[in-house]
């Protein structure tokens, strides 16, 4: 998924940029019975020892959490006996300066330095510390596979992830904001007549009525950042954007996908219409989509699964009177999702931490039940209450984004699941989790296919930066073409910059990667 718009998303809920739906049956008082992923056991408490202060350094310049305060972090200290010093990247190349210059903190927070951080020179390897000081930390064998390195350690364990067989066990962890969703104007439909819209020929014919007895308001306004990915979802084209698909034992690029035309006759028709706006592939931000939906001045807004609840609460903080209602999650046959994600952001012990015992044991409690919960739900008692089916009952709501920052909740997920991350998006009667359990019936996963990853400095990944750069820059003259014949013209264009840049060369490696990848899942 596009990296940018986890601005957005893990502000109204965690993110995940690559677990869409999660699932669970979790019995008793543990979010995660029956999980082998990690134990249970804490990292010691502070109460009576010393506090050991260690520096964080969180490589996302959006994080909306920048201190280490609130009831959260506090709780945390209480456990763990850690403290930390925080600071947020002003923008993306200050860590890959700090890594040349070597100076490092104690801790990093980061997804997209994973592969150069997985490096002896610059990280503990977590494997030896868990061996010399947390030996009851226990990780699962996929997660470990996932994260190791050809030198044989592992050095951070993403989160966000879940196995399969995670999935198939917790049918309330259904998943995170993450995930793309559209919501339309409840009192237009109505005056409309309330017509049906189970497919994607129903949306569009509902888009031509608002075109014509709305023509003050734009049928479709659409975050710059989730541009294409539920229409993707609804074309059956098993890969987000920058990603890999698998068929047949054979993995190809996203842009070769014998769909993938189709979707872009379908978006450029969008366009030719007149239900999108040719300006909405420029906007500045991702807040202006947003104003335009809260204000009265769009029909339907694409974004997330949370766009109606998040829209609604704005709109009624304004003294709106309309609200918003989401499309279903599948309005084609062939919708379908294929996870490939291996988690979103881990957390490295750099050889310039001070003391990488108590680091270990830090991760350690936060990978516990009891930790995973405090992060992700709050304090217990406080902020949620256990419900016997195996889900939290959170006195809260999750996408009030103003109280989960101002009480630390979720954002000091440094180790945690997508199980447990997942059940944060379930709160009945809700648009959001509705929109998610939708998602889940729809989704398999595919972590293999996510372990594709260019090595920083490879020719590969010089081959891939170019061809995504190329894709980002050229695929709006396919959206925005004047006639079908000619977005397909300039689709045929892209393939062929493409192959002329490397694609072929990319793939033969991909399926090399790939083949050698999915043994370590075995």
């Amino acid at each position: 998924m596009n990296q940018g718009k986890f601005k957005k998303t893990l502000t109204a809920s965690v993110a995940v940029i690559l677990v869409l739906s999660l699932l669970s049956a979790c019995s008793g008082n543990g979010a995660n019975s029956g999980n082998p992923q990690a134990s249970d056991s804490g990292g010691g408490s502070a109460k009576g020892g010393e506090i050991e202060e260690l520096s964080l350094f969180i490589d996302m310049p959006w994080y909306p959490v920048r201190e280490w305060k609130g009831p959260v972090a506090e709780k945390i200290t209480e456990m763990t006996g850690v403290k930390l010093n925080v600071t947020v990247a002003t923008d993306d190349k200050q860590l890959p300066l700090m890594i040349a210059s070597g100076d490092l903190p104690d801790l990093i927070f980061t997804y997209a330095q994973i592969d150069r951080l997985s490096d002896s020179k610059l990280s503990y390897p977590w494997n030896e510390l868990i061996e010399k000081y947390a030996p009851d930390f226990k990780i699962d064998d996929t997660r470990i596979g996932i994260h190791t390195m050809d030198d044989g350690h592992f050095y951070t364990v993403r989160n966000s992830f879940a196995t399969q067989a995670e999935l198939e066990q917790n049918k309330y962890a259904v998943g995170s904001d993450g995930n793309p969703g559209i919501a339309v104007r409840e009192d237009i439909l109505k005056e409309l007549g309330n017509p049906t819209i189970a497919s994607l020929e129903d949306f569009t014919n509902v888009l031509a009525m608002v075109k014509e007895k709305y023509p003050d308001t734009v049928p479709l306004v659409m975050d710059k950042n989730w541009i294409e990915q539920y229409f993707i979802i609804q074309f059956g084209i098993d890969a987000y954007f920058e990603n890999w698909y698998e068929q047949d034992g054979k993995i190809e690029y996203y842009l070769k996908h014998p769909k993938m035309l189709d979707f872009f006759k379908f978006m450029n028709s969008l366009y030719r219409n007149g239900y999108i706006q040719a300006e909405n592939f420029a906007h500045a931000n991702d807040l202006i989509d947003d104003q335009y939906a809260t204000s009265g001045k769009a029909f339907a807004h694409s974004q997330t699964v949370s766009t109606a609840d998040k829209d609604n609460i704005a709109i009624n903080n304004d003294g709106g009177d309309f609200s918003f209602k989401m499309l279903p999650t599948a309005l084609s046959k062939d919708a379908k999702v294929v996870g490939t994600g291996l988690g979103f952001a881990g957390t490295f012990i750099t050889k310039n931490n001070k003391n990488p015992e108590k680091s270990i044991q830090f991760l350690q409690y936060l990978a516990s039940d009891e930790g995973k919960k405090l992060t992700m739900f709050g304090v217990e008692g406080e902020h949620w209450t256990w419900n016997e089916e195996g889900y939290p009952n959170l006195k809260y709501d999750p996408s009030d984004a103003d109280f989960v920052n101002s009480n630390g909740i979720k954002w000091w997920y440094l180790y945690n699941d997508g199980i447990t991350e997942g059940m944060l998006g379930y709160k009945p009667g809700t648009q959001t989790t509705q929109a998610l359990m939708e998602l889940k019936e729809i989704k398999t996963s595919k972590p293999a296919v996510g372990m594709i990853q260019t090595k920083p400095d490879s020719s590969e990944k010089t081959i891939k930066t170019k061809i995504d750069d190329m894709i980002r820059n050229e695929k709006v003259k396919i959206y925005l073409a004047k006639t079908e014949e000619e977005a397909v013209q300039n689709y045929e264009a892209l393939v062929k910059n493409a192959e002329n840049i490397g694609l072929q060369k990319l793939t033969d490696w991909a399926n090399q990667t790939y083949q050698e990848k999915k043994d370590l899942l075995k």
